[in-house]
């Protein structure tokens, strides 16, 4: 039996991509991207009419309260597609990560929010690009953050991350050496009290936790006039906090789902 010939014009070329495999192994990115744009769009949405209901029942002015988007293990597109929906801040609570994601969006009008626990080591890099650390809950953290904030040339905004049930595993001061840690951030040179943070202890209502947040201000404002901001509230307590005098929350699965890992 004669084989039958194949023309040369039909054979794959050895050059010329599997097209079918390579539309299985990489969806196409434009299919995509639209899609994660209208979900970031649509938890922003919800968050932001949820802030606005809040501060309606709690007599506030919504421009007093601060959102702050948390983009941890999120990728720099997400902050990108934040930054064209008109968010401001995005808040990031690893130095590693979020050093290499400010960087990636240095081109942005944005104001960068370290939130997470501080560690000594990382104080003087976190002091080079955040604009506000949300979290300095210890004395040994001042020199590094303020040597870190000289060095480059600025003037770094800090928050007294205060412990409202005293379980040192969360961070936060004790209530009671509150005081003495704002004066020491008001202190250092480089280095802006602006007022506090605190997160509500596991198992306990926002609305119990957060009660003593306003008169925790005041006790800071007698001494650092300043010191006139409370950060407080997140995805799933952010009306409780809202009502008792938070100025920022905190806010990351609420508006972005889901948090990827990225290693």
């Amino acid at each position: 039996m004669t084989p039958q010939t194949v023309p040369a014009d039909s054979l794959p070329d050895p050059d010329e991509p599997d097209r079918d495999a390579t539309d299985r192994d990489e969806p196409d990115r434009d299919d995509h991207e639209p899609d994660r744009a209208a979900e970031v769009r649509d938890g922003l949405h919800a968050v932001r009419r949820r802030v606005e209901a809040a501060c309606a029942r709690a007599g506030r002015d919504p421009a007093e309260v601060t959102l702050v988007v948390v983009t941890k293990t999120c990728p720099a597109s997400d902050v990108r597609i934040l930054a064209g929906l008109g968010v401001g801040d995005v808040g990031e609570n690893r130095d590693q990560e979020a050093a290499a994601k400010r960087d990636a969006c240095a081109d942005l009008p944005l104001r960068w929010h370290f939130i997470g626990r501080l560690q000594s080591n990382k104080a003087r890099g976190v002091a080079g690009y955040a604009d506000l650390v949300h979290s300095v809950d210890r004395s040994s953290l001042v020199p590094a953050l303020g040597r870190g904030a000289r060095e480059a040339g600025r003037v770094l905004g800090c928050l007294v991350q205060v412990s409202l049930d005293g379980d040192p595993a969360r961070g936060g001061v004790p209530i009671r050496d509150l005081p003495a840690l704002a004066a020491a951030v008001a202190a250092e040179p480089g280095l802006e009290l602006h007022g506090l943070m605190a997160v509500a202890p596991l198992g306990v209502d926002g609305e119990v936790a957060f009660l003593p947040l306003p008169r925790l201000r005041d006790l800071l404002l007698a001494e650092h006039p300043s010191a006139s901001l409370i950060s407080a509230g997140m995805s799933g307590d952010l009306e409780a906090a809202v009502r008792h005098g938070a100025t920022h929350l905190r806010v990351g699965t609420a508006v972005l789902g889901a948090r990827p890992r990225l290693g």
